[in-house]
C-alpha cells in the first residue's frame, strides 16, 4: 500500500532530515515508526499524506506516486487518509460534533447520511455523551479521541498518526493505543510514529536514526 523508493528530504539550508530510504508497508498492516527527537517520523508522515514534497526519490501510496501529483489531486488523496497530528488542530469554537463533521462538510458529503457518520465515529472512540461540549472543556485523552474521530469519520484505508500517546498519562495513552488496534482490527492500514512502542505489540518497527532507516 505505502513504498518508500530513495526517498530523501532535505530543508534549507541542507539540513536532511531523512536520506534514502526504501520500505514497503503491506494493506491491513500496522507500523510503528521509532526514533529520537529529530529522527524524521514527522516528516514521514507528511511526505505519505502529501502535506510535504521528498526533495528525492518516490512516495508511493496506492500505486501512486504522492510527491508528484498536483495541487488538485491532493484532496482526493487525503480523502483515503486520515491524520492525527502532535497538535490535535481541533477547533475550540465549535463543539465535538462539529469538529468531527467538519471533514464531511468540506467535502460536500449529505447532511443526514453525514450525521450519522459523526455519531458512530464518537461512538467508537466513547464520546458520544460529549457531543455538544466544546474542546476546552474536554480532558487531555478526550481531545486525543476528539482528533482519533474526526480523523477516522470519513472512513479512510489509512490512518496515520503523530505521537498519539504523548503528553497522556499512563491509563489513558494505553486506552488510546486501544482505540488504533481496534481499528487495525477491521482492516484500516494505521502507521503510528511513537516513542511508546511498547503499547503497540504486534506491530512491525520501522526505527529512524538521524533520517535513516536502521536495519
Amino acid at each position: 500500500m505505502i513504498r518508500f523508493d530513495s526517498v530523501s528530504k532535505r530543508y534549507p539550508p541542507g539540513v536532511d532530515a531523512l536520506s534514502d530510504l526504501s520500505f514497503d508497508i503491506a494493506e491491513r498492516e500496522m507500523v510503528v515508526v521509532s526514533g529520537h527527537s529529530g529522527a524524521g517520523k514527522s516528516t514521514l508522515l507528511k511526505l505519505i499524506a502529501a502535506v510535504e514534497k521528498s526533495t528525492g526519490g518516490a512516495v508511493l501510496v496506492g500505486g501512486q506516486n504522492v510527491s508528484a501529483l498536483a495541487r488538485s489531486a491532493l484532496p482526493y488523496l487525503r480523502r483515503r487518509i486520515g491524520m492525527v497530528f502532535q497538535d490535535q488542530k481541533l477547533l475550540f469554537d465549535r463543539n465535538v460534533f462539529e469538529n468531527v463533521m467538519l471533514p464531511l462538510s468540506i467535502i460536500g458529503f449529505p447532511p443526514r447520511e453525514a450525521a450519522l457518520r459523526v455519531c458512530a465515529a464518537l461512538d467508537k472512540v466513547g464520546l458520544s455523551s460529549r457531543e455538544k461540549a466544546l474542546p476546552a472543556m474536554l480532558s487531555g485523552g478526550e481531545q486525543q479521541r476528539l482528533a482519533i474521530a474526526r480523523a477516522v469519520v470519513s472512513r479512510p484505508n489509512l490512518l496515520l498518526a503523530d505521537e498519539p500517546t504523548a503528553h497522556l498519562d499512563a491509563e489513558t495513552a494505553t486506552d488510546v493505543a486501544r482505540i488504533f488496534h481496534e481499528f487495525h482490527h477491521v482492516g484500516v492500514t494505521v502507521l503510528i510514529a511513537t516513542y511508546a512502542g511498547d503499547l503497540f505489540p504486534g506491530a512491525r518497527r520501522l526505527q529512524l536514526d538521524h533520517g535513516k532507516l536502521l536495519p
